[in-house]
């Protein structure tokens, strides 16, 4: 792809676009950038920009602007539906995103993993287990480094190993994973994707451009992720907790095992005993783990070694402090319904439950019955916190906190010894926040002042 001369616009200053726009002038291409922000909210930015050479947009898009490129490449917090993005492709202008750029000039294998809820876990643990065996690995994508910022580091023996998001998704082409893994799929980002269809959609776009050579890993125990099989050209293998699988990973008599072939033996990997996370949630995640990294030809003992030796990765599901016999757990990545259902799943009861942020078409009477069976008092913050009030209204004590701050310090007021205070907010936090870090930081902070 030679982008000599070529007219590029990046749209989207965050840390990719940012990445993107660097990569592109060091590849000799005229590169101008363009962004809702002010040149103030930008100020941290624009100098190193300018200085390179970009030219800058700030303050709104102009349509000229994207007319007059080569090639347009957009940030996975744009819209497509932007309606300069839709004007351009009307025209027939090429746009890709950041991780279809990186994928062009990206050596080495490509490990790819998407899903609703456990892609950074599953990714740390992967770039743990391949890095730990041996294996030239790096890791990026929506966690870490941009995947532009990994194409210097690469070379033909490198396992790339990357999270995906659905918003990097959307706008892949020829993006081909080796071996692509999908946890789960449940409702998120519907503000975003208009229906859970196309967010499906998405998703399944990260094997579109895989052959017979290739890997797929589905959940087993997922019944949307197990619709995708039949889309699939690679070969599919599977991961459960719940029953025996034809080949991939599955749990026996407490054992994690892996089978690879149908009718094959089975091997034992490591006893669910030995696992260190909390929750079902992640055994499936290990055991997604464990299929990317036996069909990588990575031996048992190897894998079963990295996974105990593996820690909650920060923000998710992590533990904080105890304080009074009180435990404080820090989920703040837990940005959809389902992935604070899980959290909760992972506690017997008694938890102080901090729910709220920025709504995303979410349906929060669907955690009604587990909230009931496991959950004292929730406590609601940000801007979601009237209609999560609203859709559980009656089900259990519900307490109007506003703030993080406020959450703890009430929390940690109420909660008896035994018991756990827990921030798995189901909701995004652009609200009152920069990002799911910036909340996380600021509960942790919360927590660790409390006396």
């Amino acid at each position: 792809m030679d982008l000599k001369n070529k007219r590029v616009l990046v749209v989207g200053l965050g840390k990719s676009g940012l990445s993107a726009a660097m990569f592109l002038r060091g590849q000799g291409a005229r590169v101008t950038v363009s962004d809702t922000r002010s040149a103030v909210a930008l100020a941290k930015e624009i100098p190193a920009l300018l200085e390179a050479g970009i030219m800058v947009e700030s303050g709104g898009h102009g349509l000229l602007t994207f007319r007059r490129q080569d090639l347009i490449v957009i940030s996975p917090g744009v819209p497509m539906d932007t309606p300069e993005v839709k004007q351009v492709i009307a025209f027939g202008l090429p746009v890709i995103g950041e991780l279809e750029l990186a994928s062009r000039y990206l050596q080495g294998q490509v490990v790819a993993i998407t899903g609703s809820n456990g892609k950074t876990t599953t990714t740390t643990l992967v770039g743990k287990i391949f890095s730990d065996a041996g294996v030239p690995t790096q890791v990026g994508g929506n966690i870490g480094l941009p995947v532009i910022d990994l194409v210097a580091g690469s070379t033909s023996d490198t396992v790339n190993v990357l999270e995906v998001s659905s918003f990097q998704l959307e706008t892949v082409e020829e993006f081909h994973p080796r071996i692509a893994v999908i946890l789960n799929i449940t409702p998120d980002h519907l503000d975003r994707h208009g229906s859970f269809e196309s967010y499906v959609k998405a998703k399944e776009r990260i094997f579109a451009r895989q052959d017979a050579k290739d890997f797929l890993v589905l959940n087993g125990d997922d019944r949307v992720t197990q619709v995708c099989a039949a889309r699939a050209k690679s070969e599919v293998y599977w991961f459960s907790g719940t029953k025996a699988v034809r080949r991939g990973a599955f749990v026996r008599d407490g054992v994690i095992v892996w089978v690879e072939k149908e009718g094959g033996t089975t091997e034992p990997v490591i006893p669910i005993s030995e696992i260190p996370l909390k929750g079902a949630h992640n055994v499936e995640n290990v055991l997604a783990a464990v299929c990317t990294a036996r069909l990588s030809k990575i031996p048992a003992e190897s894998v079963r070694t990295s996974v105990k030796s593996f820690r909650a990765v920060e923000h998710r599901l992590e533990f904080l402090r105890k304080l009074n016999e009180v435990e404080y757990y820090n989920d703040s990545k837990a940005t959809n319904v389902d992935a604070a259902m899980k959290a909760v799943a992972s506690f017997p009861g008694g938890i102080h439950l901090i729910l709220g942020g920025k709504d995303k078409d979410s349906d929060y009477t669907t955690m009604t019955e587990l909230l009931k069976k496991r959950v004292k008092v929730v406590y609601t913050v940000g801007s979601a916190a009237e209609k999560i009030e609203r859709q559980l209204h009656g089900v259990l004590k519900i307490i109007s906190a506003q703030t993080i701050e406020k959450a703890v310090a009430e929390a940690a007021k109420a909660a008896a010894p035994g018991e756990v205070v827990l921030l798995s907010p189901a909701c995004s936090s652009f609200d009152q926040f920069e990002n799911y870090e910036h909340r996380g930081r600021v509960f942790r902070q919360a927590v660790m002042e409390l006396d």
